[in-house]
């Protein structure tokens, strides 16, 4: 019974996330947070498969190196944003 509830915590992890990536468009802060929460949570996913399997973790290890460059991207990008526009609003620049 364990097992499952562990599933259904990752589960229910990775779809609050993406629900917060869908709804909190207002500010790019919260979307990149939701972003980190969804990959902190394939983390856990990966790393209770692994240790489940038995299996070597290099891919872990390699998952976490990409996760952190990711997470560094889009703080350089808030920080540009907020610098050149005042703000972190979506609206408050154009596409354009």
């Amino acid at each position: 019974m364990l097992i499952y509830d562990i599933w259904f915590l990752f589960i229910y992890m990775f779809f609050i996330g993406n629900l917060i990536f869908v709804s909190k468009n207002k500010h790019l802060l919260v979307v990149l947070l939701s972003l980190e929460f969804i990959v902190l949570s394939i983390f856990f996913f990966f790393l209770v498969l692994l240790m489940f399997i038995d299996y070597d973790m290099y891919m872990l290890m390699v998952f976490l190196v990409f996760s952190v460059c990711e997470g560094s991207l889009g703080l350089s990008i808030l920080v540009s944003m907020i610098r050149s526009h005042g703000n972190d609003y979506f609206q408050s620049f154009s596409m354009l």
